[in-house]
């Protein structure tokens, strides 16, 4: 298995160095840059491109959520997890709508933390259902799904798969309950994501579900 690429972004050399330290001690990931503030890890990411970014939500200058929305945009297979000291930032939900997959917080142990590193390179979420159940309501409040994806919208298939992933299912797991290949999995995940125009799974697991929501 190749390595996971990832990129380190935070003000604070010493929080820095023990995730370095951390990452450092496993066999399928390394770190491959690093930013002290949000501009920096615009150029670092673009230069650098990692598969993974750990990002502090408050940066100097540029924060982590301007960053998290430039990376975003540029990158768009990156993935960006927000590094926080309290799970009730609400700089978070911002953060999450920004492009960023979820969040973990700076007191989690360092084996949590690879935890959810390797989770999302299986494709999970490291989101709470607090987080989820705020972001659906968004979708709700501000209608995000419009009659333009409506005209394009999910399939029964894809809907299942959603509903699935809402639920943190990996593409494996999802693959062996609807009884299809992990390969198509992937693709529907692809097609959804372009039919709903977001640009990571936890956005299209909401507005899927706000969609249902419309429908019934």
């Amino acid at each position: 298995m190749n390595k996971l690429n990832i990129m380190l972004v935070d003000d604070h050399a010493l929080f820095r160095k023990g995730l370095r330290d951390v990452i450092a001690l496993q066999e399928d990931m390394r770190v491959v840059a690093e930013a002290v503030d949000g501009r920096q890890a615009i150029e670092m990411a673009v230069r650098a491109q990692p598969d993974l970014i750990l990002m502090d939500v408050n940066l100097p200058g540029c924060d982590g959520i301007e960053a998290t929305r430039a990376i975003s945009e540029r990158l768009e297979s990156v993935k960006i997890v927000m590094l926080t000291v309290s799970s009730l930032d609400e700089h978070l939900f911002e953060a999450v709508k920004a492009g960023a997959i979820g969040y973990v917080t700076k007191n989690v142990s360092p084996e949590a933390l690879i935890r959810n590193i390797r989770g999302v390179r299986e494709g999970e979420a490291p989101l709470s259902r607090a987080m989820t159940a705020k972001i659906l309501e968004s979708f709700r409040a501000e209608k995000k799904v419009k009659a333009a994806n409506r005209e394009n919208s999910i399939t029964k298939r894809e809907a299942e798969i959603l509903e699935l992933l809402a639920q943190g299912a990996r593409d494996r797991e999802i693959a062996e309950q609807l009884g299809i290949a992990e390969n198509t999995v992937k693709k529907h995940v692809q097609n959804i994501l372009r039919k709903l125009h977001v640009n990571n799974r936890t956005a299209a697991a909401a507005a899927a579900a706000s969609l249902a929501r419309e429908k019934e």
